[in-house]
């Protein structure tokens, strides 16, 4: 229930996004202005490109594309490698002076782009030794693939997966570890049960979609997929709580129209929410809906600072957020060579950036 009234304004300073998804090409032309448009002056990048980023060189390289096609100076990009045999632990004492920040896992073929993704942990001992050493976040894609001889499925993966997390958490206790956005009440109180190294991401999508809504709406068709109302309720209550573990990361992955309204006799439609360019007014808007509004800023910037230790300095980027009668998502964005689609296109949302001091 909402505690706001129309006019109420809330000030977050330096909004961060700590799990999006850019896009190389002419789609990361488009998209990645809509960082800086969604109120967001941090960018915490995933590496499932094709091919995947899993080289220093590779990571700055995609890193000044993003700063070239950003349209802002003032946001950051944090660069992330994905988690392959390609990472040597020799190499991990160099990743922050090249603005490498964490290391991705993708379980093999749970998501887009998670072909090269891994089947085993046990391998990267010394790669997981070398990052707790240098303070190298692990970011973890929280399912494991579907297996229907185990009645493993899209809706029980996230949560067959938590005993992994669990052993890594306990093998590992100097490695920051985050589980990427969580969509299930299992996964909150795993998080809340492990120690103070394992923190959690959720996005905003999944503060608002359940089962119902992606069934047969591919434009909410996602990985994970949203689960049950009181898995929503779950990440809901983590957030009214004041729990600093959770945080946003928005899981924002854009794909051509084309790809997410199709799908064939051999093939599905494109997994991914897009929320980049609405960001900040729909999680003020979702947030209000369940009476935590007043979490906003602790949601968007502070705890997730707090975990990955980047604070905002005294001279970041202000963004005031206004509660009013309502503004139309824009229906679709467009360049010359794509057209995507955002989340609640044509819906109404009941918060606006009014101003930004930067």
């Amino acid at each position: 229930m909402s505690t706001a009234n129309y006019g109420d304004t809330i000030e977050v300073t330096a909004p961060a996004d700590f799990h999006v998804h850019l896009r190389d090409g002419e789609l990361s032309k488009l998209v990645t202005p809509h960082v800086h448009k969604g109120g967001f002056y941090l960018a915490y990048v995933m590496p499932n490109l094709v091919p995947p980023i899993t080289t220093t060189e590779m990571a700055i390289e995609y890193k000044k594309r993003l700063k070239d096609y950003s349209g802002s100076s003032k946001v950051e990009f944090l660069m992330t490698l994905y988690l392959s045999d390609a990472l040597h632990p020799s190499d991990v004492k160099n990743w922050k002076a090249a603005g490498i920040v964490g290391v991705k896992s993708y379980p093999r073929g749970v998501t887009t782009n998670s072909d090269e993704g891994i089947e085993s942990y046990d391998k990267y001992d010394e790669l997981f030794k070398a990052m707790e050493a240098h303070g190298i976040v692990l970011n973890l894609h929280g399912e494991i693939p579907s297996d229907h001889s185990k009645n493993i499925c899209v809706l029980n993966a996230e949560e067959r997966f938590l005993p992994v997390l669990a052993n890594l958490a306990n093998k590992y206790p100097k490695l920051r570890i985050v589980l990427e956005h969580a969509t299930t009440a299992a996964s909150v109180n795993a998080v809340k049960a492990c120690g103070d190294n394992v923190a959690c991401t959720i996005t905003a999508h999944h503060l608002s979609l359940t089962v119902d809504d992606w069934a047969g709406q591919s434009f909410h068709f996602c990985k994970p997929v949203a689960k049950f109302p009181d898995d929503r309720r779950a990440l809901q209550e983590a957030i009214k709580s004041g729990n600093k573990k959770f945080f946003l990361g928005s899981d924002s992955a854009p794909h051509p129209s084309l790809s997410k309204s199709t799908a064939t006799a051999t093939s599905g439609c494109a997994a991914g929410v897009y929320t980049s360019p609405i960001l900040l007014p729909l999680v003020a808007h979702l947030l209000d809906s369940f009476g935590a509004i007043d979490r906003l800023a602790d949601f968007t910037s502070n705890f997730g600072r707090g975990f990955y230790q980047i604070p905002a300095d005294s001279n970041a980027p202000k963004v005031l957020v206004e509660k009013v009668q309502g503004v139309s998502v824009q229906a679709e964005y467009s360049n010359e060579w794509k057209t995507v689609v955002p989340f609640w296109a044509n819906k109404q949302i009941e918060w606006q950036i009014v101003n930004v001091k930067e």
